[in-house]
């Protein structure tokens, strides 16, 4: 366990980073995952007090956690008086609730974190209904687990039976304002289908950056179409997506779009939510997938863009670019050049 040297005169609480390695993780180096997870704490500007990363084995289906991995971090719980806990892995509503009640604190796992890291950085209308959706979705899902807290009756004098319980009013608002936000989107995307329409049309090329998140891609497409969209070294800088204009020659026009970054076990609300912004990579004739070669695990990370390429049904060619080798040390590129061949 270490301890995070931030401190802070305002009063916050404790917050306890749990980082749980499973058989499952995508990620295969262990010290990589839990680097990116602190990220992602980071990046939605929590302050923690300490981390607790361990190993497991097999699973728990109602605490995740094993019984002795359980009782160990209760006692710390205890011990060091922590309010929240926030888990590396995404949790179902049982094992969230368990955990909740057998710790004694608010508990927020993965899907959380990178909903409410969506939410930051969603900037257009598109994007934000996108995030609002993916968290309808969620909070659906937390919902359904909900017990004798939310089953009290609503009841009016004079009625026959029960009246509307409260889980059934939350569930039913949930679900009107899902529509809402679906039929908003759909207004969106006809706009969209409208300018995909013309640039069909016209034939000129589409190129799609892709890649995982932090790779570099808002960097490269400002480098090559002049523009000055926002870069910031962290997770999920960018969000919406992005068309620019690049001219070879000065003549020939093509456009290149910059996509939302892919992480390792990206939650499925967030990819059902963006199937819509990610249907661009349908229409592109080539897609770039920008690798941080400086990062230890990049194999690992072309891994997991491909399965979710796999997943949202995307098959174009693809060519590798290799972005930040400047970091690289002598060793390091001879390294990466002799492991390039599988991706030539």
């Amino acid at each position: 366990m270490t301890k995070n040297a931030t401190a802070t005169t305002e009063y916050r609480p404790k917050v306890l980073l749990v980082g749980l390695f499973t058989p499952y993780n995508k990620l295969e180096n262990q010290e990589a995952y839990f680097d990116e997870f602190v990220n992602l704490v980071k990046t939605l500007g929590i302050e923690y007090d300490e981390t607790y990363f361990t190993k497991l084995r097999h699973i728990d289906k109602a605490n995740f956690l094993t019984k002795g991995k359980l009782q160990e971090l209760a006692e710390i719980c205890e011990k060091e008086e922590y309010e929240e806990v926030i888990f590396s892995e995404t949790l179902s509503s049982l094992q969230e609730r368990n955990l909740a009640d057998f710790l004694n604190c608010e508990v927020f796992d993965r899907e959380k974190l990178i909903l409410e890291i969506f939410k930051k950085s969603a900037h257009t209308a598109e994007g934000k209904i996108q995030v609002e959706m993916a968290e309808i979705d969620f909070l659906k899902t937390r919902l359904a687990g909900k017990g004798h807290e939310l089953a009290q009756q609503i009841g009016v004098i004079g009625t026959k039976g029960p009246g509307e319980t409260a889980k059934e009013v939350l569930k039913r608002h949930l679900e009107d304002k899902f529509r809402q936000a679906k039929k908003k989107l759909k207004a969106l995307q006809r706009s969209r289908d409208v300018q995909r329409k013309q640039r069909l049309e016209s034939n000129t090329p589409l190129i799609c950056l892709i890649g995982y998140t932090n790779a570099g891609k808002s960097t490269i497409l400002n480098q090559l179409t002049k523009s000055d969209v926002l870069v910031e070294d962290k997770l999920f800088a960018t969000l919406d997506t992005t068309i620019k204009k690049y001219f070879i020659d000065g003549k020939k026009q093509i456009l290149i779009s910059d996509t939302v970054g892919f992480i390792s076990d990206l939650p499925h609300h967030l990819i059902e939510a963006f199937k819509t912004t990610l249907d661009e990579l349908q229409y592109a004739n080539l897609l770039l997938c920008i690798i941080d070669a400086s990062n230890p695990v990049w194999q690992n990370q072309i891994k997991v863009v491909q399965s979710t390429l796999e997943e949202i049904k995307v098959n174009k060619p693809i060519l590798y670019i290799f972005n930040k080798i400047d970091k690289l040390s002598k060793e390091e590129l001879k390294a990466l050049n002799q492991n390039l061949q599988d991706y030539e």
